[in-house]
């Protein structure tokens, strides 16, 4: 069994909190530089996102996977549409970037099933 991702997506911001706590600055400014990159301008607010977990992929951040995957769902991406964004990481990142496609995949699927069963 992999990774809590639900875990890990709360940890990602457990720490954004404890950070804005302790440097309410730096995180403000931060925050802001978020708001503006994701906002809907000629790339909607879900590619934005996609973006990320692509990149998220790339880096080999668990967190970033998991709060990435997170959003993505909660966005209404399609599964289809994640797996065609981690061909696209993995293309580009080779080996270790098909490995975090598979985890961000598992992770976007984790959402998924949370989201269905609320329905």
């Amino acid at each position: 069994m992999g990774p809590n991702y639900h875990d890990l997506a709360d940890g990602v911001n457990a720490s954004s909190a404890a950070l804005s706590q302790g440097a309410p600055e730096a995180m403000r400014g931060f925050k802001l530089l978020g708001k503006s990159a994701y906002a809907d301008g000629a790339l909607s607010n879900k590619t934005k996102e996609l973006i990320a977990l692509a990149l998220s992929v790339a880096s080999h951040c668990d967190g970033c996977v998991a709060y990435h995957a997170r959003r993505a769902s909660a966005l209404d991406a399609t599964r289809n549409e994640v797996l065609e964004t981690l061909a696209v990481a993995i293309q580009m990142g080779g080996g270790p970037s098909m490995v975090y496609g598979g985890e961000a995949l598992r992770a976007f699927d984790a959402f998924q099933d949370q989201l269905q069963a609320v329905e």
